[in-house]
């Protein structure tokens, strides 16, 4: 395997080119970090001046006060909300959702966070919208026979037949207050190259080379990247509808039975989702799940 050293990030030229979208940007790459999200959140909690802010995901906002609702502290920096990508050749403490452990080896990951201020019409749906971005510039297949699919509500699968396939990627996305805005961080995990046979994941493992064989972490990023940024801007305009018919088009989980860890829906048949983004799940009667509530597995025969 490629040593990470070796890798050419261009990030002046990823700045260049990020920067008509986001003027204020800082593009950054470490060698390792405990995490990327992590390292964004904290800087976001220092500049608020709240070093133990609370920190949240988007389907747990409507439940929070407004971040405007608290006295804002002084002394903050001018430029505390500026974006950031940050990208890390390695992580050693990797998240995934639900504090999953998000297994990455320098070469043959991309892991990268970006942060940034949004304040959209809704929550609902954002994660859905960022794999929509990703999954769209990622994949080489056709609009009638994707190779990439999406698990609700956060991965990126290699499609192998309906329902079934690897896990390819995911994305964690949290936010905390910042005076009287919301900073947030959406964290990206992509394996991009094959892992050691000797290590299994439950839910198999996908990487970009089946799909691109000459991508690496470098060239995946700048794939992803501008999608992205412009994905992020368009839901802070319009929310997660004009998101979802290509979510539609994705969908793992559409006529799969399924389990869930949701109560009192143990398990039934995943029935796409609603114009929210919200999971709808047939067990007797159609049941609304939404991000951050729920884990969801397709069910195995």
């Amino acid at each position: 395997m490629p040593d990470s050293r070796h890798l050419h990030w261009g990030a002046e030229a990823l700045w260049q080119e990020l920067r008509t979208e986001l003027p204020m940007l800082s593009v950054e790459v470490v060698a390792s970090a405990d995490s990327t999200n992590t390292r964004l959140l904290e800087r976001a909690r220092i500049s608020s001046g709240r070093r133990h802010g609370s920190v949240t995901t988007p389907g747990q906002l409507d439940a929070l006060p407004q971040p405007w609702d608290e006295p804002t502290p002084h002394g903050r920096r001018n430029d505390d909300t500026h974006p950031c990508l940050l990208v890390a050749e390695q992580q050693h403490s990797g998240r995934g959702r639900m504090g999953r452990v998000w297994q990455a080896q320098a070469g043959a990951s991309l892991t990268f966070s970006l942060a940034l201020a949004l304040r959209p019409p809704g929550w609902s749906g954002l994660s859905l919208a960022v794999g929509v971005a990703l999954a769209d510039a990622l994949d080489l297949g056709t609009d009638d026979a994707p190779r990439i699919g999406l698990k609700w509500p956060n991965d990126l699968w290699l499609m192998e037949s309906p329902g079934r396939g690897r896990k390819l990627g995911g994305v964690l996305i949290e936010t905390v207050a910042v005076g009287e805005q919301r900073m947030t961080v959406v964290g990206v995990g992509l394996n991009v190259r094959p892992l050691p046979q000797d290590q299994e994941l439950s839910s198999g493992f996908g990487c970009l080379q089946e799909l691109w064989p000459e991508s690496d972490a470098p060239l995946a990023l700048k794939r992803v990247a501008l999608p992205l940024v412009r994905a992020l801007k368009q839901f802070e305009r319009e929310g997660f509808a004009p998101f979802a018919p290509a979510y539609r088009q994705r969908d793992l989980l559409f006529g799969q039975d399924v389990i869930t860890t949701f109560p009192g829906v143990p398990g039934g048949v995943a029935e796409g989702i609603d114009e929210q983004g919200a999971l709808r799940v047939r067990a007797g009667a159609v049941h609304a799940l939404v991000s951050g509530e729920v884990s969801v597995r397709p069910a195995r025969t």
